[in-house]
């Protein structure tokens, strides 16, 4: 009996062994350099067709330092149309030396033309239903050629993965200018009533140089807004500021203003807190406002009193949240989306107000906007100039 059993648990050693051998095999192995990786889509719409424009990128450049060596292109960009965009897509694999690999896809470019004609679901559709995309892809809009946004690269020749774009959160956590939007937060503010969502605006400028050539480089020039309907239109430049001011999120931005000898102070806003109160007066959305910030002085011009710098605080702040909503609420933009808050604390209020899941904004929906200093700090003991004139 025991024999018996010695043999029965040789045989099934033996077995196991044999299937480990046969397991090794790497029937299904893809060998890295054999790929090519996909960074970035830029995508465009133009005389009925899908214009798709792929970033790829070359990790035997970037791999091994965050600053790739020599002289050598990060990436390269390739292009194809199609009615569709999985025709685009794969039109693009025609021209294509190798197998291509999604797992790195980090942001994609929309054209304004895309925003316009409507085309952005089925943009985001063609990238979702993939296992190898993922939804924390970052998404922009853009009115310049998204071929020339893709072709920038970093300056000082930083890695393209590592790009203001591959990578906002880190440019985010210095000047919380605008907020990253990745496809996740797109899908949840596009998929429920009242919801409006703000796509980063990005530019092509100029505005950098080295000793052997200028360079151009992305820069965050506004917003475009879009809700399940359709395109709002766009929030540019100055006009945008007002969004930072009425965000939980921001995490550091400046203010400038002048002061009453003329100077002009600029303070860094490092901490913040708004509180909105809506309410229904009379079958009219009312707003109410609450700002507390936290500000550091570095730099003193003249000699403003405590009072004096909290005041501009106050009310370059209060300025900048009124001209942003102004100028959203004539294009028919729900900037800082009051009716999404109506919806979430008084959704009986909200159903008997709103029309197409949108609630009606006027110049005296903001009934009240308080800001208030919780704390004004100084890197230095004084608030006043160091050399005395």
């Amino acid at each position: 009996m025991i024999k018996n059993r010695n043999n029965k648990s040789k045989a099934l050693l033996l077995f196991l062994l044999l299937l480990t051998g046969v397991l090794s095999g790497c029937w299904d192995d893809e060998q890295p350099e054999r790929m090519l990786y996909i960074n970035a889509i830029g995508v465009d719409f133009k005389d009925g067709k899908y214009e798709v424009y792929a970033q790829f990128i070359g990790f035997g450049n970037i791999a091994k330092s965050d600053q790739p060596p020599g002289d050598e292109p990060q990436a390269e960009v390739g292009m194809a149309t199609g009615d569709t965009m999985d025709e685009a897509i794969y039109e693009l694999y025609h021209s294509i030396d190798q197998k291509v690999y999604w797992g790195h896809f980090s942001y994609i470019i929309i054209s304004e033309e895309v925003m316009e004609k409507g085309k952005l679901n089925p943009v985001i559709d063609s990238f979702i239903r993939y296992r190898e995309t993922r939804y924390q892809i970052w998404v922009y809009t853009t009115k310049d050629p998204v071929q020339e946004v893709l072709l920038v690269r970093p300056v000082i020749n930083r890695a393209v993965t590592l790009s203001k774009l591959g990578d906002p959160k880190n440019s985010f956590r210095q000047e919380s200018f605008i907020n990253p939007l990745n496809i996740r937060k797109l899908i949840i503010h596009l998929n429920e009533p009242s919801h409006e969502a703000l796509i980063p605006l990005i530019a092509v400028e100029e505005n950098w140089r080295s000793s052997k050539e200028k360079i151009k480089a992305p820069i965050l020039a506004g917003v475009g807004s879009v809700t399940n309907k359709g395109y709002n239109g766009f929030i540019e430049k100055e006009h945008v500021r007002g969004i930072q001011w009425m965000s939980n999120e921001m995490e550091r931005g400046e203010v400038t203003f002048e002061a009453n000898g003329g100077d002009y102070l600029t303070v860094v806003i490092d901490h913040l807190k708004v509180k909105t109160e809506p309410t229904v007066k009379a079958g009219q959305l009312r707003v109410d406002i609450e700002v507390r910030v936290n500000a550091t002085l570095y730099l003193v011009e003249g000699n403003p009193t405590i009072f004096e710098i909290e005041e501009g605080i106050k009310k370059e702040i209060k300025k900048e949240i009124l001209d942003t909503y102004e100028v959203a609420m004539e294009k028919g933009i729900d900037v800082y989306r009051f009716s999404e808050k109506l919806y979430r604390s008084d959704l009986k209020e909200w159903k008997q107000i709103q029309q197409g899941g949108k609630v009606e904004l006027t110049k005296d929906t903001i009934q009240k906007l308080t800001v208030k200093i919780e704390k004004l700090d100084s890197e230095r003991k004084s608030f006043h100039e160091t050399i005395e004139q």
